[in-house]
C-alpha cells in the first residue's frame, strides 16, 4: 500500500474536469465538475442522515439502485435543496451529463452544494456542460476538486496503489467540506474511484462498513447537512478476479479505502470553517467499541474544548465535562488524559484528577496546528479515534454573512 499521485483519476480509466460555468458570481471559482469512467461501474453510496435532504440525494439512490453509474456531476455554489423543481432539475442535469457522454442518465450520480433553499438554475450548467465534458482529462482531478469546493480552503484529494490477485490497483478520492459537518453519515460530498474489481454487494458493505470508523467520526460544528453524500465507483480495470465474497482481497480493498478516507477525515478536519488546528482524540481503554466512539465523539464535539484548543489552554476539564454528558458509561475516577503534539506530549489528568504540569510547556504543544487528546478510560480493550478542529472567531464570520 503506498500513496500515489493522481486523486480521483489515478485508477484507470477515470477522467474529470471542473469549469466556472456561472452559477457562482464570482467568476475565479469553479462552480461545476464531472468524474467519468470509460467503462460502467459498480457503484455505492452513503447519504445524510438529516430528514431534509437535496434533491441530488434521491435522484442519485434511484440511479444506482441496480447496483451501478459511469459518471458523476455535481455543482457548488448553489444546493439543489428545498425546491421545488428540485427532482426536475437534479434530472437534467443527469440527462446533461448522459448526452454529453453517450451514456445512459440512469447511471450519472448527481450531486450539490451550497446555499439552500435558493432556486438552482439549470441554464449555466446547460451552457457549460459541452466544455465540461469535452475538458474532461486524466490529469483532471485538481480540477473537480476545486469545482465541489464551497467554503473549503484548500482541495482534498488523495491516492492509494495496491495489489490485489496478482493486479496492481489503484483508488483515489476527492471531498469537500468544511462546515455544516457532524458525525451522522453522510457530513459531506466525498467521491472515490476505483479500477479493482468489486461487485456491487460487497462494495456497498465495504463502504457502510467503514465509514463507521471514519466520517461518521468527524465534527466540525455539529450541524448535519442536507445535500452530503460519499460515493464510489469500481470499474474493473485493473483487471483482478472480481471480490465478491468476504476474505484476504476483501480485506486488502478495505484496508485500501480506509486509508484513503482516513486522509481525508483529516483533512476535512483540518479545513473547517474558521480553524486554525486539527484535533484528533484517540480514546482507548473502553469496555466495548460503542463507549469508545461516544466518548470520543463527545470530546471533539465539546465547543467549550474547541474554544480552549484555539486559546492553546490546556483546560483538561472540559475533556472530563464531556465524558460525562455524552452517556457512555464510564468510571471517571479511572479516566487519563494527556495533550500531544509535533512539540511532545504531556499529562494532565490521572484517575479523573488533575496533576501537576507545566502550563508553559502544555501552551507549547497546543499552539501546534495538529493537536492530540489522548484519553483512557479503563483497562477494556476497545478504541476509537474522533477528528475535529477549535472554534474560532472567523467561524462566525464566515457564517454570519454565508448566504449573503
Amino acid at each position: 500500500m503506498k500513496i500515489i499521485q493522481g486523486g480521483i483519476c489515478a485508477a484507470k480509466g477515470f477522467s474529470a474536469n471542473g469549469i466556472h460555468c456561472g452559477i457562482r458570481k464570482n467568476k475565479t471559482k469553479r462552480d461545476l465538475s464531472l468524474i467519468f469512467s470509460d467503462v460502467r461501474a459498480t457503484a455505492a453510496a452513503v447519504y445524510t442522515t438529516n430528514l431534509v435532504k437535496g434533491a441530488p440525494l434521491d435522484v442519485t439512490k434511484k440511479h444506482i439502485s441496480d447496483g451501478y453509474a459511469q459518471a458523476v456531476i455535481c455543482n457548488s455554489g448553489n444546493a439543489n435543496t428545498c425546491n421545488a423543481d428540485g427532482i426536475e432539475v437534479a434530472e437534467k442535469m443527469s440527462e446533461l451529463a448522459a448526452k454529453e457522454l453517450g451514456i445512459s442518465a440512469s447511471d450519472v450520480v448527481v450531486a450539490s452544494t451550497g446555499v439552500i433553499g435558493q432556486p438552482l438554475d439549470i441554464a449555466p450548467i446547460a451552457d457549460g456542460i459541452s466544455e465540461l465534458a469535452k475538458g474532461l482529462s486524466s490529469d483532471g482531478s485538481d480540477l473537480a476538486a476545486e469545482g465541489i469546493m464551497t467554503t473549503d480552503t484548500v482541495k482534498k484529494e488523495i491516492a492509494v496503489e495496491f495489489e490485489i490477485d496478482g493486479k496492481v490497483c489503484r483508488m483515489g478520492g476527492i471531498a469537500k467540506g468544511s462546515g455544516m459537518i457532524h458525525p451522522n453519515m453522510a457530513t459531506m460530498l466525498v467521491f472515490i474511484t476505483t479500477d479493482a474489481a468489486i461487485s456491487a454487494k460487497m462494495l456497498s458493505k465495504a463502504l457502510s462498513a467503514d465509514i463507521k470508523n471514519t466520517f461518521n467520526m468527524v465534527s466540525i460544528d455539529g450541524d448535519t447537512s442536507t445535500n452530503d453524500m460519499v460515493t464510489v465507483l469500481a470499474n474493473g480495470l485493473a483487471g483482478n478476479k472480481e471480490i465478491n465474497a468476504d476474505g484476504d482481497d476483501f480485506d486488502c480493498f478495505m484496508k485500501a479505502l480506509n486509508t484513503v478516507t482516513v486522509h481525508l477525515c483529516r483533512m476535512i478536519a483540518a479545513d473547517g470553517e474558521g480553524a486554525t488546528k486539527m484535533l484528533e482524540c484517540k480514546v482507548s481503554g473502553a469496555s466495548n467499541e460503542a463507549t469508545a466512539k461516544t466518548v470520543a465523539k463527545s470530546v471533539i464535539c465539546s465547543s467549550l474544548l474547541k474554544a480552549a484548543m484555539f486559546g492553546a489552554d490546556a483546560n483538561w476539564g472540559r475533556v472530563l465535562c464531556a465524558i460525562g454528558y455524552s452517556g457512555a458509561s464510564v468510571d471517571v475516577n479511572r479516566v487519563d488524559v494527556s495533550f500531544k503534539s509535533a512539540k511532545g506530549e504531556i499529562a494532565v489528568c490521572r484517575n479523573g484528577a488533575g496533576v501537576e504540569f507545566s502550563e508553559e510547556k502544555a501552551k507549547e504543544i497546543l499552539l501546534e496546528n495538529e493537536i492530540e487528546i489522548i484519553v483512557s478510560i479503563g483497562d477494556g480493550k476497545y478504541s476509537a479515534t474522533a477528528w475535529g478542529c477549535d472554534l474560532t472567531y472567523d467561524y462566525v464570520k464566515i457564517n454570519g454573512d454565508y448566504r449573503t
